[in-house]
């Protein structure tokens, strides 16, 4: 049986903020991509937040930390489609909010998640095996697949024993 990735992990999340946006700087540094202070913000944010976090939550935080609190939601939005393009953040489509991505150095992948109704945590299934099914799937149809999105809700571990 293979080991399981670290990503499979509850406990696996980006636990230093910082540390995350400092190896995101380095990745756009290496692909010839420019981290702007308003990315780089939004980034942290996402970073910090431990668990998913909607735009407009952002939004709130970016405003609380800006000294003018002037901060237009197309600001955050442009933030968030350079992150998500590039693969240092993933979307979660069903609950409509962002979590950073483990792999700050990958580009961007399709992964699924597991998502607790009760806690909010959103734990990426680093499984290449289940991309690749679903694609191989999709191809046996004659559908050429752009783009994956898989979310299993349901209770994580420690929610399920809570209840």
């Amino acid at each position: 049986m293979a080991k399981p990735h670290a990503c499979t992990d509850p406990r696996h999340h980006v636990h230093d903020a910082h540390g995350f946006v400092a190896a995101v700087e380095r990745a756009c540094g290496e692909r010839g991509l420019r981290l702007t202070a308003p990315r780089a913000r939004v980034l942290g944010l996402i970073a910090e937040a431990g668990q998913p976090v909607k735009a407009y939550d952002l939004l709130d935080r970016f405003r609380a930390l800006d000294d003018a609190g002037s901060v237009a939601p197309p600001t955050v939005y442009r933030a968030l489609d350079f992150l998500l393009a590039n693969g240092f953040i993933h979307k979660l489509e069903s609950i409509n909010a962002f979590v950073a991505c483990h792999h700050p150095n990958a580009a961007q992948h399709s992964v699924p998640f597991l998502i607790c109704d009760r806690c909010h945590s959103a734990t990426e299934l680093e499984d290449a095996s289940i991309v690749a099914q679903l694609d191989a799937s999709a191809r046996a149809l004659g559908f050429a697949p752009q783009a994956q999105t898989l979310e299993v809700h349901g209770l994580c571990a420690r929610c399920a024993q809570a209840a």
